[in-house]
């Protein structure tokens, strides 16, 4: 803590905090997402489907908290999407 600024000092704090908060919402979404991933490449696709589901959550959370861009989770989650249904398909 190299800040002598009371609202310095107040600000690392809050950016501490923030950061930390950031890095689990990230690590969440990412441990969904590789739910998903696990499954489709174990041809689960009842399992993929159903994990899909809560990574998408996830993903749109992620982007409603600035975590990722709003762009970027409606990619991700239109890739997942797109090879969930074609190995349901399969």
């Amino acid at each position: 803590d190299m800040a002598n600024i009371k609202s310095s000092e107040k600000d690392i704090r809050r950016t501490a905090t923030r950061t930390a908060r950031n890095v689990a919402r990230r690590s969440r979404m990412r441990t969904y997402v590789k739910r998903v991933e696990v499954a489709l490449a174990a041809g689960d696709a009842e399992a993929a489907n159903k994990a899909l589901q809560i990574a998408q959550s996830e993903l749109d959370k992620a982007a409603q908290k600035g975590v990722i861009k709003r762009n970027a989770a409606a990619r991700k989650v239109s890739r997942l999407n797109a090879r969930t249904r074609a190995l349901a398909s399969a």
